[in-house]
């Protein structure tokens, strides 16, 4: 029997000598995130994301160190508590703050790139992680269309396999959009280290371009300031096109995991598809977020 995630949250609070009273959800997704007296955020993962945690703890250790802003684990305690096949970490709360902006972004991606790697080994980036998985499991996507998904992913599988020379690999973020930057009054904070990397940074750096070539959101202007900042366009590399088509197919199969319950993700998730099977034109598209 599956216990509440709040008596593991209290059990792993004794463990690690943190108070727990009065704990406040502040999320439920596939992890919980938790309000703790203190000024303390306990974050309670989906079962079997142990491995992903201990590197987040080591991330934000090594960054810290380092000096890059990032969201920092609470000093002085032993994690995660590893319980029920969860991990349990704790961090210190953010002070006030809003989204991070382009130019934020571009800073942190630029110090980040450029930071010697970690004494400890990061994981080799995966591109394509789950991808396979969420195409099985889109109970609302046609057959046709799963079949089509399919043969698109193990094309460029097959094209990622062979990618242009890249500039030298790195620590990367692996999820890099201005919704992992918070902008505090002393300056932008990274978050989210959970897809953090060994591997080439242009995969950052194409993450925030699809927002610009592909979905709309981002003015030519802010592009170009964006690349100034950091002080490169990925766009003119000749790999650009394949992990922009990596980034789509993700975002494709991103939504269809949503779309049996969701009539809005459902619609959301067919304009996508119809998007790159060449039946709404060129990009960019203009997809809507999908929570």
């Amino acid at each position: 029997m599956t216990r509440p995630v709040e008596d593991i949250l209290k059990e792993a609070c004794g463990i690690a000598g943190i108070d727990a009273s009065g704990a406040e959800l502040i999320r439920a997704g596939e992890n919980y995130l938790y309000r703790l007296r203190g000024l303390i955020v306990a974050r309670v993962t989906r079962p079997g994301q142990i491995d992903s945690a201990r590197k987040e703890v080591k991330v934000s250790r090594w960054l810290v160190t380092a000096g890059l802003p990032v969201v920092e684990v609470l000093p002085n305690v032993v994690q995660p508590v590893e319980l029920d096949r969860r991990a349990i970490t704790f961090w210190r709360q953010l002070s006030a703050h809003h989204k991070g902006s382009y130019l934020e972004l571009a800073q942190l991606l630029r110090k980040l790139h450029n930071l010697p790697l970690p004494e400890f080994e990061l994981p080799p980036l995966a591109p394509f992680v789950r991808v396979r998985e969420r195409l099985h499991e889109a109970f609302a996507l046609p057959d046709d269309d799963r079949q089509w998904l399919l043969g698109r992913l193990e094309t460029l599988e097959a094209s990622y396999a062979e990618l242009p020379t890249t500039k030298t690999w790195c620590a990367v973020h692996g999820d890099a959009w201005i919704g992992n930057v918070a902008s505090t009054s002393i300056g932008p904070v990274l978050l989210d280290l959970e897809r953090f990397a060994y591997g080439p940074p242009e995969w950052d750096l194409v993450s925030v371009a699809v927002g610009y070539t592909t979905f709309g959101a981002m003015t030519a202007p802010a592009w170009d300031s964006f690349c100034d900042r950091y002080g490169y366009d990925v766009t003119v590399w000749e790999g650009f096109e394949v992990l922009r088509d990596i980034r789509e197919l993700r975002k494709v199969t991103f939504a269809w995991q949503f779309a049996l319950d969701r009539t809005d993700i459902a619609e959301q998730a067919r304009y996508r598809l119809a998007c790159l099977r060449g039946q709404h034109g060129d990009r960019p598209w203009r997809w809507s977020g999908v929570p």
